[in-house]
């Protein structure tokens, strides 16, 4: 396996495939240490506790300035030599034919290009097809259009390519397909259901539609969970504990993952998440929320008290015309015709008439006076709004129950865009005024506070005494803690969710948050670590159709192929399960989840949650029993 890239997620993705799949792999990164940053698991703690000091100094004192970029500390990668077993890593500035050739690609199995650059990677893509037309390619493209237009292009010149050098047959990991992945669209649905009680981890596969939920610690909940039939994904951590803390004895008091219904039914005081069936319906796209679109709505255009002065001035013309027409007996069409004619001051003078039209008339006269300067607000005011429209929002009065949104970058976009879907309040901080998602946010109508968070009343203006989360997902690990820490100071029972880089780091700001706040939902979340194992399965032929997080660990669902795992053939369902490693769930080309007793064939595409030691075991590649993350 061959990864090339410039940032944690390329370090991440070589260390899943070579401690949980055992693969041999070579690692192209740029020279450049401060971007190229090694991986972070076994660092020293050393560092991290001191940048954690330092960011809470700052942090209690709002003395400004967020003290540098998470992964601060991190060691240089060894130049052109070898990594950790079974690592090769290269340094190289671009990646160019004669580098992708020293790094092995002719004779690769799969090639992940995971460069924070788009076009970076379809150059190299490219170029790669074209050194070997049977090699996996594994893209990280955020233009989510652009890479299907790639995917279509470098699968025709692979089969073309194959096809004039009549080799017909797949490589050593079967046809040479190319998968576009993209780490912010993975990461973006758990961060945004991580950020929102009661909501879960959705996750759809041919019309199947299940979700992760969080069953509160409750004495019945374990066995309320194994009578409705839900499938229980892990035990969560005992309240007042932390993930992966030992208890008295040595016992660990972490999550457990897919357990079986005998440790379902004794979870005790640990809460249950458990993997819902939602109906297909319930799956489909929901519509635009109120106020989303270009276009404001009707309503937005004219405030509350020019609403109420047309609606009275409407009503006056409907009197004055039904009041015409009982005084001269005149057709109810012709005395409304009548009386717009003398409220737009047409000249029709009622010399002559009754006293009754005349005394009518002049009172119409004077209602179109009225209804002059009314007709020139509203045209004033609707020009105004069209004219904002492309402008920021301020956060409304009154607003509360909302989530905040720290940093508008590609992670901040996507997330914003699922919490809209959800239909979620959302008010967004960002400090550069030329972010990629300001676009994003002016398009959905969803307020934008501009201004550094780490200055006094940024968050102020945000409303977060009144939100209900915070998602702080900058690239900043500091700023994104200092920003949690000054928010619990103003509302304690706050949820944060912070997305942090560096491993050590972000336990240390887990069990030390949890521990000040332990009534309040704390989570701490790596895009890296969410995303690599997808690009991992994709590298190996796997469909992942997705990550759900359990707190400091994560379980992928996957589609696997029944025949040739003698792990799934010839068993049932039920049969099928092992403990701590993976569940069935569903199959595809059928509705509803999997049943018990259904005996799985050879034909049969399973959906399967699995750990990525479960799944690298269906893989039939045997795990290290040494990796620290063995979720």
């Amino acid at each position: 396996m061959v990864v090339c890239g410039d940032d944690g997620l390329a370090h991440r993705l070589a260390a899943e495939l070579r401690t949980v799949y055992g693969e041999q792999v070579t690692l192209v990164v740029p020279p450049n240490v401060r971007i190229a940053r090694p991986p972070v698991v076994g660092r020293a703690r050393a560092a991290s506790a001191a940048l954690f000091d330092r960011v809470v100094s700052a942090a209690v004192g709002r003395t400004g300035g967020n003290g540098g970029g998470g992964g601060t500390g991190a060691g240089a990668v060894s130049g052109g030599g070898e990594g950790p077993r079974g690592e090769r890593v290269l340094e190289a500035d671009e990646t160019s034919e004669a580098v992708l050739a020293e790094a092995g690609v002719e004779r690769a199995a799969a090639l992940a290009l995971v460069y924070d650059d788009d076009e970076t990677n379809i150059r190299a893509a490219l170029t790669a097809r074209r050194l070997n037309p049977r090699l996996r390619l594994v893209l990280r493209l955020y233009n989510r259009r652009l890479g299907q237009h790639i995917e279509e292009l470098l699968d025709q010149a692979a089969a073309l390519a194959i096809g004039d050098a009549d080799g017909g047959g797949g490589g050593a990991v079967g046809d040479a397909s190319t998968i576009v992945l993209s780490d912010a669209d993975t990461a973006a649905p758990a961060l945004a259901a991580t950020a929102l009680a009661g909501r879960g981890k959705v996750i759809h596969t041919d019309g199947l539609v299940l979700r992760a939920v969080d069953l509160p610690p409750d004495a019945g909940a374990g066995q309320d969970a194994v009578e409705r039939g839900l499938f229980p994904l892990a035990l969560l951590s005992p309240n007042g504990t932390v993930p992966d803390e030992p208890a008295g004895g040595g016992r660990e008091r972490g999550p457990r993952l897919l357990p079986d219904d005998e440790q379902v039914r004794a979870a005790g005081e640990r809460g249950v998440m458990v993997l819902e069936h939602v109906s297909s319906s319930a799956g489909a796209a929901e519509p635009a929320g109120r106020g989303v679109g270009v276009v404001p709505p009707l309503a937005s255009l004219f405030s509350r008290r020019l609403r109420w002065s047309l609606l009275g001035s409407v009503g006056c013309v409907v009197a004055l015309a039904v009041a015409l027409s009982v005084v001269t007996h005149m057709h109810p069409v012709r005395a409304f015709y009548y009386t717009l004619l003398d409220l737009f001051a047409i000249d029709n003078p009622a010399i002559g008439a009754p006293l009754g039209r005349q005394i009518l008339q002049l009172l119409s006269g004077l209602v179109g006076l009225l209804l002059l300067p009314v007709l020139l607000a509203a045209v004033l005011e609707a020009l105004g709004t069209f004219r904002t429209a492309s402008a920021l929002r301020k956060p409304p009065r009154g607003l509360g129950g909302h989530v905040v949104l720290l940093g508008l970058g590609k992670i901040g976009t996507r997330v914003l865009t699922r919490l809209r879907e959800l239909h979620v309040p959302v008010v967004c901080v960002e400090a550069d005024p030329e972010a990629r998602g300001l676009a994003v946010a002016r398009r959905l109508r969803v307020p934008v506070v501009l201004g550094d968070v780490t200055q006094e009343g940024v968050l102020e203006a945000a409303k977060i005494h009144r939100a209900q989360a915070l998602l702080a997902v900058t690239s900043a690990d500091t700023t994104n803690l200092e920003a949690v820490l000054y928010a619990r100071s103003v509302r304690p029972e706050l949820t944060a969710v912070l997305r942090l880089y560096d491993d050590d780091f972000a336990t240390a700001v887990y069990r030390t948050l949890r521990a000040a706040h332990p009534d309040a939902i704390t989570r701490s979340r790596s895009v890296s670590y969410l995303a690599a194992p997808s690009f991992a399965g994709a590298m190996l032929g796997r469909q992942i159709l997705g990550a759900i997080p359990v707190e400091r660990k994560v379980l992928l669902v996957a589609v696997v192929e029944v025949r040739g795992h003698p792990q799934l053939e010839g068993r049932t369902v039920a049969g099928a399960f092992r403990a701590g490693a993976w569940r069935v769930l569903a199959l595809e080309g059928r509705q509803g989840v999997a049943a018990g007793e259904y005996v799985l064939r050879g034909g049969d595409r399973a959906v399967v949650v699995a750990t990525r030691r479960g799944l690298a075991e269906l893989s039939g590649h045997v795990a290290s029993p040494t990796h620290p993350h063995d979720a």
